[in-house]
């Protein structure tokens, strides 16, 4: 007689589909949304356009600028749609659920990251294109393939570190909120958003700042496509991009599998307020 269970790898997919698909369906329902998550980072965007333009700065930097606001979107995602998300399901009642159902929940956090992604990606695009028509942004990358690479590393590095978030928030509990928003403004500061990192910190303070992704992905990609100095070379921050999408993704699931521990053992994690 055949297991009527179905397939470990099956339930992770189908979890992370399921989970994903709601992220998806509000892309598309929720139109206003975009534009405000659009229109409004691209006045940003001009804003430091037109002082580096005052400046007669080289035209690279507004591209730092541009590519800086496309980035910034996916670190705030990571922080309100990844870290809070499980804090936010177990005020809404739905983490119990998550917890008692077979489907396993690093399945149900990749589901939230890929949907997260993906509406994430469409205000990105749209912010980086408008950025370089309205502003003329030179873009002649030394390679597109090591372009999409970085990319790709940085984005698995940044929504394993909210997969992380999202354990250790949880089991912070109110603290969340306030963790979430003493995260948001010093890594803008500390990433670069809007200035290359190596051209002002010390050497130490830009190296230590790459254990951050979008530190080391914004510094490795500004090398591909504006081909600015970095803070190392673009082959060591792939392979720091690399390591650190390894690391927080073995973290996040070893965090997971103890909140689950916890949840069973002491019912505690989806009491609400504690």
């Amino acid at each position: 007689m055949s297991d009527p269970s179905p397939h470990p790898l099956r339930l992770f997919a189908a979890a992370a589909t399921a989970r994903s698909y709601a992220r998806l369906a509000w892309l598309f329902r929720s139109r206003t949304w975009m534009i405000q998550e659009t229109v409004l980072p691209v006045l940003a965007v001009a804003a430091f356009a037109y002082s580096y333009r005052a400046m007669a700065a080289p035209p690279e930097y507004t591209g730092l600028v541009v590519l800086g606001a496309a980035m910034t979107t996916f670190w705030l995602n990571v922080l309100w749609g990844m870290g809070a998300a499980l804090y936010w399901e177990r005020d809404s009642g739905n983490l119990e659920l998550f917890v008692m159902s077979p489907a396993p929940m690093m399945g149900i956090l990749t589901g939230m990251a890929l949907g997260g992604m993906t509406t994430t990606l469409v205000r990105a695009v749209v912010i980086a294109v408008s950025g370089v028509l309205m502003f003329d942004v030179p873009v002649n990358p030394t390679s597109w393939p090591l372009l999409a690479l970085v990319f790709l590393l940085t984005l698995t590095a940044l929504y394993g570190l909210g997969m992380m978030f999202a354990s250790v928030f949880l089991r912070w509990g109110r603290e969340a909120w306030h963790l979430v928003n003493l995260l948001q403004e010093p890594v803008y500061l500390l990433t670069g958003t809007n200035f290359p990192v190596s051209a002002i910190f010390p050497k130490a303070v830009a190296a230590a700042a790459t254990l951050i992704p979008l530190t080391a992905g914004m510094d490795a990609m500004r090398q591909v496509l504006f081909r600015t100095p970095g803070i190392f070379g673009v082959w060591e921050e792939v392979a720091a991009l690399a390591g650190l999408s390894v690391l927080f993704l073995v973290t996040a699931r070893w965090l997971l599998a103890r909140l689950e521990r916890r949840a069973r053992e002491e019912g505690k994690l989806t009491v609400r307020w504690q």
